[in-house]
C-alpha cells in the first residue's frame, strides 16, 4: 500500500502551530483540497477521543474532590472524637460530616453521569455511522462548531 503523501501527524502538529491550509498545502507538495480533506479526517478520528480525554480529566477532578471530602471527613470525625463533652458543637461538626457526604454523592451522581452520556453519544454515532458515515460526520462537524463557539464566549 502506498505511503499518504500527507503525513498526519505532522499536519496535526503544523494545524496545531496556527499553519494556514495553503502553507501545509506547500509543504506536503499537494492542494489546498487535498489539505482540507485530510483535515476533516483527521477532525472525525480526534473527535473519537474527545469524549474519553475530557471523560478522563473529569474523573481525575473528581476523584481529588473526593480525596478532599474525605481528608474533610476524617478530620471532622477526630474534632468528634476530641469534643464530646460539648453536644452543640457535637451536632454542627455532623451536620458537616452529612453536607460533606451530600456533596460526595452528587460527586458521585454526575460522575455516573457523565460516563452514562459518553457511552449512549459513542453508540449513537456509532449506529448512525453504520447507517451513513457521511450523516455521522456531518453530526460531528456541527457539534465540533457547537462547541467551538461556546468555548469562544465562555473565555470572552
Amino acid at each position: 500500500m502506498p505511503r499518504p503523501k500527507i503525513d498526519r501527524t505532522k499536519l496535526y502538529q503544523m494545524l496545531k502551530r496556527g499553519k494556514s491550509q495553503r502553507e501545509i498545502a506547500q509543504v506536503f507538495g499537494v492542494s489546498e483540497g487535498a489539505i482540507s480533506k485530510a483535515k476533516k479526517e483527521l477532525n472525525v478520528a480526534v473527535v473519537k477521543n474527545v469524549a474519553l480525554d475530557n471523560a478522563h480529566r473529569v474523573v481525575d477532578k473528581k476523584l481529588d474532590a473526593i480525596e478532599q471530602l474525605q481528608k474533610i471527613n476524617r478530620e471532622a470525625n477526630r474534632l468528634l472524637d476530641e469534643l464530646e463533652a460539648s453536644p452543640e458543637l457535637e451536632l454542627k461538626i455532623m451536620a458537616e460530616i452529612r453536607g460533606q457526604l451530600r456533596l460526595q454523592l452528587e460527586i458521585f451522581q454526575t460522575l455516573w453521569d457523565l460516563k452514562a452520556a459518553e457511552e449512549f453519544q459513542r453508540e449513537v454515532l456509532e449506529a448512525i455511522g453504520e447507517v451513513s458515515p457521511k450523516v455521522r460526520n456531518a453530526i460531528i462537524s456541527r457539534l465540533n462548531q457547537k462547541r467551538a463557539i461556546r468555548t469562544a464566549i465562555k473565555s470572552n
